[in-house]
């Protein structure tokens, strides 16, 4: 069987790895020259940025990385850290997301008191139990009999191992985490900014089941990667290739089309056509679409470019002496001030480690910072004019600057003071869209707002979708865990299809559409 992967994201190349390690025969098309998407790490005049994702987790043993690790003999090299992230309050108070649970627990219970403990509880008992869940393969949503039948299997004894739960899952799956947080506004604005960073949404429309786990993730096993988080994603292309498959970079799809009742045909820009028995899409959902056509399964023709409630980030990558920051200043920050949970109201900070050369070139060193943004106001400013593109990226980056110098007072306030032999680049939205070919820039998945938001990933026979829109959504061990999910569920069905052709049946027909469930 013949798979040809589109896209090298962390989703991507973690299904390749795995089918390539299980003797399938792998392909990945990747149109940019580097890997891992919006977890890749670019060079620019000498210094090494993260180009979105910062912070890497899922390292701890019995978590994705890890168990993905194990089964590919993947070394990741990861730096743990001690302390995942400061949370900077805009009244001045700072608060450290130990990775140690009771480190964390004294440390929230000095800034939240006793009447935070029970939200706490719950979370750590509920994230801990659906890590138990995940572990095993949940699949989410169920596409066929088969599907629904695991499920139930593995809910069973799951609810064995941890009795007394039913109720409570049952009741967080359609309530919002703002349903389990008491009084008091602290505590709403910590939670409200932890849960922007991996579920997209605040409290009062985070689920609460999806919150819980993304609450857990500076426990997961979080560290730095060598080199910067694209490391992750150049480890897997190093198991593709190891296992015998094949990873191309500067090869940008143009259309993927059926040659057969179980083929098809995806073609490159370049003029190259190639045959697959199954083509897996590491793109948007929108960009699938566009690449099948007519083609396209219902519930890809359903969905806009972009959800009217996505998020599109903005980044600016900065160049700095290493004199100008204060010594000992931990790697990761969450900066929060008056103006809002995004548009530079909120920006995640990270510097690269001192003990990473490849970094920064001798004396300087790498800062990334990033922000959430509409992703509307950029292309209605596109269209109006480049001058008024330019003045909305200028008004952005001063605000972002202005939240970093908080902490890193000897920035300069704007673009137009910056320092010749500093470095500050920006991306918007559109650059997303431009060297990731993310439709309108959109990242990070869907807002985690409703279990039933998901898409289903197998897209049609023969063709399924993998990264951050389906289950369980964005963060770098939610994307694997989908992953490793497709990479069963595509074995599954090649091993279906030899016991037919073994006993001479014909195969059913890839034009047999079948799309997942969306909300």
């Amino acid at each position: 069987m013949r798979v040809v992967v589109i896209g090298a994201g962390i989703g991507g190349l973690t299904t390749a790895a795995i089918l390539a390690h299980d003797g399938l025969e792998v392909e990945v098309l990747e149109a940019h020259t580097d890997p891992g998407g919006c977890a890749a790490t670019f060079s620019y005049r000498g210094f090494r940025f993260d180009a979105g994702a910062t912070l890497a987790g899922g390292f701890a043993p019995g978590m994705p990385m890890a168990i993905l690790g194990e089964r590919l003999g993947i070394s990741w090299g990861i730096h743990p850290e001690a302390l995942a992230m400061q949370v900077h309050l805009p009244d001045g108070t700072t608060i450290s997301r130990w990775t140690d649970r009771e480190r964390w627990r004294i440390e929230r219970r000095a800034h939240f008191g006793a009447a935070g403990e029970p939200f706490w509880a719950w979370q750590e008992q509920t994230a801990q139990a659906l890590w138990d869940l995940a572990r095993e393969g949940f699949p989410w949503p169920p596409q066929d009999a088969g599907e629904g039948w695991r499920l139930f299997r593995r809910a069973t004894a799951w609810l064995r191992r941890h009795p007394g739960m039913w109720s409570s899952i049952v009741q967080d799956a359609f309530r919002p985490v703002a349903a389990r947080l008491p009084e008091g506004e602290r505590l709403r604005l910590f939670v409200d900014a932890q849960l922007m960073i991996s579920a997209q949404a605040p409290a009062a429309r985070a689920n609460a089941l999806y919150g819980a786990v993304a609450l857990d993730l500076p426990h997961t096993g979080v560290g730095s990667m060598p080199g910067g988080i694209g490391a992750i994603a150049e480890r897997l292309v190093e198991a593709v290739r190891r296992a015998g498959g094949r990873v191309r970079f500067g090869q940008e799809v143009q259309r993927v089309r059926r040659s057969g009742p179980r083929a098809f045909r995806v073609e490159t820009g370049a003029g190259e056509g190639m045959e697959a028995d199954v083509v897996i899409f590491n793109l948007p959902p929108s960009n699938a679409a566009a690449l099948l056509g007519e083609e396209a399964p219902p519930i890809l023709r359903r969905l806009p470019e972009a959800p009217p409630d996505g998020w599109g980030a903005f980044m600016v990558y900065l160049g700095v002496p290493e004199d100008r920051i204060p010594p000992n200043l931990p790697l990761h920050h969450q900066i929060l001030t008056e103006e809002g949970l995004a548009e530079g109201g909120m920006i995640f900070l990270t510097l690269s480690p001192s003990w990473d050369p490849t970094r920064a070139p001798p004396g300087f060193r790498s800062i990334t910072l990033s922000t959430h943004t509409a992703l509307a106001p950029w292309w209605e400013a596109l269209a109006r004019s480049p001058q008024a593109y330019a003045a909305r990226k200028a008004e952005l980056t001063a605000r972002v600057l202005r939240a970093a110098r908080r902490l890193l007072p000897d920035l300069p306030a704007s673009e137009a003071e910056w320092p010749e032999g500093w470095v500050l680049r920006t991306a918007t939205p559109v650059t997303f869209h431009q060297f990731t070919r993310r439709a309108r820039g959109w990242v990070a998945g869907f807002p985690q707002t409703s279990l039933w938001r998901y898409i289903g990933p197998r897209l049609a026979p023969g063709l399924w979708l993998v990264g951050d829109a389906i289950f369980p959504g964005p963060s770098i061990p939610a994307v694997a865990l989908g992953a490793m999910r497709v990479a069963q569920q595509v074995q599954r069905e090649a091993a279906r299809a030899r016991r037919w052709l073994l006993w001479g049946r014909p195969l059913p027909s890839s034009s047999s559409l079948s799309g997942g469930s969306i909300r």
